[in-house]
């Protein structure tokens, strides 16, 4: 499946709750989601990361059909080609401080 595809299937099947909660709550939730990816990595519990990274993703795409973005275009635009977007290597050569 297509980044395009998640998010149109995950906005079709979610739409009406999606409108309903809003841009500001569904923030939210997807902020509440990164804090149970970072809970995942921290206990080393790769099955619950997986699961976690599955629900972050899903309310970052339901973040981005609420705003009117293709989160495929937008990261094809910034991150498709085979260089770095700031630095231009193949592999990235820029400082670490850059890379955080």
């Amino acid at each position: 499946m297509h980044i395009l595809d998640a998010q149109t299937t995950n906005f079709e099947k979610y739409h009406d709750t999606s409108v309903a909660r809003g841009v500001d709550k569904t923030f939210i939730r997807l902020t509440e989601e990164i804090g149970e990816i970072a809970k995942a990595l921290r206990n080393g519990d790769r099955d619950n990361l997986a699961e976690e990274i599955a629900d972050g993703m899903a309310w970052l795409l339901t973040l981005a059909s609420l705003n009117d973005v293709d989160a495929q275009a937008a990261y094809i635009k910034k991150y498709g080609t085979s260089e770095c977007f700031r630095c231009h290597q193949v592999r990235c050569i820029c400082p670490e401080e850059r890379n955080v």
